[in-house]
């Protein structure tokens, strides 16, 4: 096997462990609400969100995996270096906030440490403006639409269900919310698998393994199976935080703040921009929690929250950065 064949499959394997931990971190947005709510056990929960997220490859197209891939940094400069630095932003970043139970977005830590190694080589004309706007933006967006959508559809049920029982709305959105999970790992497969698919297919252009930037099928099942695995593992720290730290949530709140993200990813899908899903699912839990009264949200944990978010990438590009130095100073050049 000769060199450059070995350093794709090199790049390529580090891609799939972003990947898989990116299943592990984000864990989290999938099953901490249908987990806290007790529809289902943390081993039943992590199966039925990790099924949804493998089967989401034969639903989407690969939108947001060319924007990752092509419309964030300019390919012109990005050597294998670059990506196995980035990436290595990217996994440090999210084992960091893994560690202190800290829901932070998986996609803007590949996003950051991507962007540190491509400025590290090449200054910022290596960054793709226009790419980065929807991304940006949607960083504001995203936990606005997830707040806006399970805050209302919260106020919808309470006001549909005021003449019913509460054991018997308790026991019909046990049974919706196992729809809602559903929906919502599906959403969450579609979207985030699709950043690894668009890295790995960035570094296969690189190499002249394809002379155009289409997705392959075997990228598209490897980057599937890869969160799917990482899911079915669980990020137990986090899944804590964002099951009952944030607010206390019941079978209907959970059923909302699912629905209320999912809609949410599947926008940002549909338009090709990575959004981060960590960000819509915990706009939505806030949201929801936010209709019995403001303070049954535990304002402190969600101020911790956030500040983690704005770190993301910056944090995320300087170790991208330094990774790209010392693989270039260090190792062979790639």
């Amino acid at each position: 096997m000769d060199a450059a064949l070995v350093t794709i499959v090199v790049v390529v394997v580090v891609a799939l462990i972003f990947d898989y931990i990116n299943g592990f971190h984000d864990a989290a947005n999938s099953i901490a609400t249908v987990v806290s709510t007790r529809v289902l056990s943390p081993g039943q929960a992590v199966v039925w969100a990790a099924f949804f997220n493998f089967i989401a490859a034969f639903f989407f197209g690969t939108a947001v995996a060319k924007t990752v891939g092509q419309g964030m940094v300019d390919l012109n400069i990005v050597t294998y270096s670059v990506i196995l630095a980035g990436l290595t932003g990217a996994i440090v970043w999210n084992l960091i906030t893994w560690y202190w139970g800290l829901p932070t977005s998986s996609s803007h830590a590949l996003f950051g440490g991507y962007a540190g190694a491509a400025v590290a080589k090449a200054g910022f004309s290596a960054i793709i403006v226009s790419g980065w706007t929807k991304t940006l933006v949607f960083i504001v967006v995203a936990p606005l639409i997830g707040l806006t959508v399970g805050l209302v559809l919260m106020t919808a049920i309470f006001w549909t269900c005021r003449n019913t029982t509460p054991k018997r709305v308790d026991r019909w959105f046990r049974r919706m919310q196992l729809a809602s999970a559903a929906g919502f790992s599906l959403m969450h497969g579609a979207n985030d698998a699709q950043k690894t698919m668009g890295i790995i297919t960035g570094a296969l252009v690189t190499g002249g393994y394809l002379t155009t930037f289409v997705v392959p099928f075997w990228v598209v099942m490897a980057a599937h199976a890869a969160i799917g695995l990482g899911t079915l593992t669980g990020g137990w720290r986090i899944i804590k935080t964002m099951g009952s730290k944030i607010t206390k949530l019941q079978p209907v709140g959970g059923f909302a703040a699912e629905t209320g993200a999912a809609v949410a990813i599947y926008t940002a899908t549909a338009l090709g921009v990575g959004i981060s899903t960590t960000h819509t699912i915990t706009g939505a839990i806030i949201g929801v929690g936010a209709t019995r009264r403001l303070s049954a949200v535990r304002w402190g944990v969600a101020r911790q929250i956030v500040w983690a978010w704005i770190l993301t990438i910056p944090a995320s590009a300087f170790i991208g950065a330094v990774s790209f130095y010392i693989l270039h100073y260090f190792g062979p050049e790639l």
